[in-house]
């Protein structure tokens, strides 16, 4: 029998998505953080950044934070995007997009609108899709009350009765 393969749209995108990562990898990485570094407190990048060592605490990037295979993470983690293929421990908030490349490993929670989880990879913890600005959640709206004056309630008397 022959094989059914994904409809030409979807392979596109992935693809167009794929290589978007791989040049911001190849091209774009403002700060780095190698193997046998240890950072403990709050990391903070202003563009993108990729990380290779330890980190425990927090760490928020402005751009695309790549996890890479030999990291070990322990922190909270706000960011725009983040490729994850180390170990991180923690919860993970991006504003755009999580993707989970084998081998990585998440425990905690992920809060994200968009979520790619690949084959060979761990996801122990909570997801929450939706919309998400800047690294926040959005807030939640309280029901609107209804404002309108009530109507006089109408009183008939009858007399003589």
């Amino acid at each position: 029998m022959g094989t059914v393969s994904p409809p030409a749209r979807e392979v596109e995108m992935f693809e167009r998505e794929r290589d978007a990562v791989s040049t911001l990898e190849a091209n774009a990485t403002s700060a780095f953080l190698g193997k046998g570094s240890r950072v403990t407190g709050k990391l903070v990048c202003e563009g993108s950044g990729r990380i290779e060592g330890q980190v425990e605490g927090e760490i928020a990037a402005q751009d695309t934070l790549i996890i890479g295979e030999s990291a070990v993470v322990n922190a909270q983690i706000k960011c725009v995007s983040v490729v994850v293929q180390g170990r991180v421990t923690g919860d993970i908030t991006a504003s755009k997009r999580i993707e989970i490349r084998a081998p990585g490993k998440v425990f905690g929670n992920i809060t994200t609108p968009s979520l790619v989880i690949h084959e060979g990879t761990t996801f122990k913890g909570q997801c929450s899709m939706g919309e998400a600005e800047a690294g926040k959640i959005a807030p939640k709206v309280a029901p609107i009350k209804d404002e309108r004056p009530e109507e006089p309630q109408k009183v008939r008397a009858e007399a003589g009765k």
